[in-house]
């Protein structure tokens, strides 16, 4: 997994609040490594994540890159994300934990 130059990502430091939840999108096996901010005005739930990383869904390899790829634009280590649900599914939940 290349990393992505920090400038590259978006700021999602405000999302470090103890027990703050994260909902995320992800997209295994694609061109690159990205976070990309996606309106929900139509929820009213704000701003959803979608992240798409390179990792192949194996062996929760596409877990792991979306962890640290989510953690190094939150700006904090991976091991204060905690994977909530969604192991094996698309859609999945993290905590910050800190």
């Amino acid at each position: 997994m290349g990393k992505p130059k920090q400038k590259d990502l978006p700021d999602l430091s405000h999302l470090a609040v103890a027990g703050a939840e994260i909902p995320v999108r992800v997209t295994p096996k694609a061109s690159r490594n990205a976070i990309l901010l996606i309106a929900q005005a139509e929820s009213g739930q704000g701003v959803s994540l979608k992240i798409t990383v390179t990792a192949a869904p194996e062996n929760g390899k596409a877990t792991a890159a979306v962890q640290a790829l989510l953690a190094r634009a939150m700006r904090i280590a991976p091991s204060d994300l905690e994977l909530l649900r969604g192991a094996t599914s698309r859609d999945k939940v993290f905590a910050y934990r800190s």
